[in-house]
């Protein structure tokens, strides 16, 4: 799938779509600023595949915070069966430069 820009997800979660929103980043950033996605560290990945297999044909968007372990994370599920798997470009800096408050 294509990537997303903030506008588009910003879009998505004001249109009560039906996706699943993955951030990649630790527990310290996302302790300091999240939109309300699930927590899985990128590192943590791996270990996370069957709490996430019913996901496999079910849009998923991926953020971290500046776009690029989201992309790591984006192709490592692409590689093993998820099929609607787009990055958020930018990550939660181009969010937050975008939008001031979180949801």
């Amino acid at each position: 799938m294509e990537d997303i820009t903030v506008h588009q997800l910003k879009e998505k979660i004001d249109n009560k779509e039906d996706f699943f929103l993955l951030d990649v980043r630790e527990h310290h950033e996302a302790d300091v600023f999240n939109i309300g996605a699930k927590l899985i560290p990128l590192g943590s990945l791996p270990f996370a595949l069957d709490e996430l297999a019913d996901l496999k044909e079910k849009e998923i968007v991926v953020h971290c915070r500046s776009g690029a372990r989201s992309a790591n994370a984006k192709a490592f599920l692409m590689q093993n069966g998820f099929t609607k798997v787009s990055n958020l470009l930018g990550g939660m800096l181009a969010w937050q430069e975008n939008f001031e408050t979180s949801q």
